[in-house]
């Protein structure tokens, strides 16, 4: 069993909590801009000193509402200047935040409000009302729902106009590390999703440790960042956390369509992103480059970003990479970093594996990717490359005070302060994933080299992690895929991939029934392509997406000629599907679904 650990280098908090950072930023640098915020076609600046007071009203109208120390208060909105004011009024009137994600199903919100225990809910859009009132009559918890863009911040400042400062400063400071921050839900592989308990202790000690290391991109004169990736999602939400602990200041972009103009109107200094992110803007220059008929250029210059990339890993690029590297750094490479606003220097990726030749690209390019590992569970990362220890094709090594011990069947487990409570209202589930040492189990398999630099191999868990850094539980899919009468076996996949899709086998015993009934004959293998069988099929996937949200929604699916059994190895005898023997005998029509 290898293990490798790197020393703590920070003092652990044991007292206060998150909210401490807003406070003292407005104490010690009021006049400081901590966030531009759209107004507009231009970027209105919100101080230290204003933040607060916009926080400080807000948490007073959830006091005067009723919320009470440890309530939980849910959050369903796009990324936006609104979601983090309201998850600081949250914890300032003592509360736990519940985000939820805007594209969830009204099954996934009504799960979540339900086994949370919600008091409230602030929900962004009438869409998301209306998604919340279909469901409402059975969340007996359910006191209050407000709206953002019906004026839910002025409705609530106006609503705690009475609330003293000394009764909302002894809600603020009632919360030690030891209490819960956050509910974060995370599919699981059962489908249901889980909530992990995240305490204010635990972003604590991962900002303590991760800022500290990231001082190059929190803590450099004119720091900035723009958020555009969920703040549902634990790894945006510790950037907007650690941005207000360093008074970087932070912006958000809420519509992907807007995100090239809002990048280079808000110049950030770094960004966080997906995969999927690094992959399209690479592809929409390649095509765009194309189309100017400037294709081949292009292509030599992506290569030679590559090899400059490499040549560094090996102590210096060649004199005939590092000239041609100077001439695409005019010619191309600059056009590529003003498209994210000419300042951005590091991006931070995480969520699924960015890929060497993505890595090496970028970093060519003049934009240093820092790929780094973590999980809901975890409050984000693990582990990181950072700006003077990069390896390229590895998620970095453990964050200081963090250890990591490959077991003997490959996977990965972790200890240390940033590793969750457990899963709320779920000690079966707790008990499975954490040992009563500390000690995580991440379901993820991979390897740590002799300098401590984590490469994930591979997947133990079942759970999905597409291009877009979305966890996708297959199950719920499945399942209700299989619900079909024509149906037999679902088998979703998409790890690594843009989005979901689905192989389908048919049941023998439904489909001679079918095909009489549809003047159809011959065997199953004739019929994949037909149109009356697919729609079919169709009609099985458009109900299972129901159950999930736009992301985790099956796009595409393939019908396959023959069955899975336990004769053929594919099933169990408890006729369970092998999912790797299955990935493995249809690798061809898997990459078919994505080419």
């Amino acid at each position: 069993m290898r293990e490798y650990s790197t020393p703590l280098t920070i003092e652990v908090p044991t007292t206060g909590n998150l909210t401490d950072d807003v406070v003292r930023n407005a104490r010690d640098a009021g006049d400081a801009v901590a966030f531009s915020r759209p107004v507009g076609e231009a970027w209105q600046d919100v101080t230290c000193a204003e933040f607060l007071v916009e926080v400080s009203g807000v948490a007073k109208g959830l006091v005067a509402a009723g919320i009470e120390p440890g309530d939980r208060v849910a959050l369903i909105s796009k990324t936006r200047y609104e979601w983090t004011l309201l998850d600081y009024a949250i914890w300032f009137a003592g509360a736990v935040t519940v985000p939820v994600y805007e594209t969830s199903s009204t099954e996934q919100i009504a799960w979540i409000l339900q086994d949370s225990g919600a008091r409230a809910i602030v929900a962004e859009t009438p869409d998301h009302v209306s998604r919340v009132a279909e469901v409402r009559s059975d969340l007996e918890h359910l006191n209050h729902v407000w709206s953002i863009t019906d004026n839910a911040v002025d409705v609530l400042r106006r609503l705690g106009a009475d609330v003293s400062d000394e009764e909302l400063e002894k809600r603020r400071t009632t919360a030690t590390p030891l209490d819960l921050a956050t509910l974060i839900y995370t599919s699981g592989t059962t489908g249901r999703p889980k909530g992990c308990m995240l305490t204010h202790g635990n972003f604590m000690f991962e900002l303590g440790v991760a800022v500290d290391e990231l001082e190059r991109l929190f803590e450099t004169e004119g720091a900035s960042t723009l958020l555009f990736l969920p703040l549902a999602h634990v790894f945006a939400r510790i950037i907007q956390i650690g941005s207000v602990r360093s008074r970087a200041r932070l912006g958000h972009s809420a519509d992907i369509k807007n995100l090239l103009a809002d990048l280079q109107s808000f110049r950030p200094t770094f960004i966080l992103a997906v995969p999927r992110v690094f992959e399209k803007v690479f592809n929409t220059a390649s095509q765009k480059a194309t189309a100017d008929g400037r294709g081949k250029i292009f292509d030599r210059a992506a290569e030679t970003a590559i090899a400059y990339s490499r040549g560094l890993d090996k102590g210096r690029p060649s004199l005939a990479v590092r000239a041609r590297h100077a001439v695409f750094s005019r010619l191309v490479y600059g056009k590529l970093r003003a498209a994210l606003g000419g300042e951005c220097s590091y991006a931070v990726s995480g969520g699924a594996p960015l890929g060497e030749r993505l890595g090496h690209f970028y970093r060519g390019i003049g934009l240093t990717v820092l790929e780094g590992y973590g999980l809901t569970e975890t409050t984000a990362a693990l582990t990181v490359n950072l700006p003077d220890a990069v390896k390229i094709g590895t998620v970095g090594r453990p964050l200081p005070g963090t250890a990591v011990r490959v077991a003997d069947d490959g996977e990965l487990l972790f200890r240390g302060g940033q590793v969750f409570a457990g899963y709320w209202d779920n000690e079966t589930a707790t008990a499975e994933a954490l040992e009563r040492d500390g000690w995580f189990h991440t379901g993820d398999v991979g390897e740590v080299d002799d300098e401590g630099f984590v490469r994930i191999t591979g997947r133990k868990k079942e759970l999905i992690v597409t291009a877009g850094g979305k966890n996708v539980a297959p199950a719920v899919l499945e399942d209700r895929v299989r619900a079909h009468a024509l149906v037999d076996q679902c088998l979703v996949v998409g790890d690594g991939q843009p989005f979901i899709a689905a192989l389908v086998t048919i049941d023998a015993e439904s489909f001679p029934v079918w095909a009489v009934a549809h003047g159809k004959s011959g065997p199953v293998s004739a019929h994949v392509d037909d149109s009356d069988l697919r729609a079919a099929i169709e009609l099985a996937i458009e109900d299972a997406n129901k159950a999930v949200s736009r992301a985790e929604a099956i796009r595409k699916f393939v019908i396959l000629p023959g069955g899975w059994t336990e004769e053929g190895g594919q099933l169990t005898p408890s006729l369970k599907l092998k999912r790797q023997v299955v990935m493995r005998e249809h690798r061809e029509d898997v990459e078919a679904l994505y080419s």
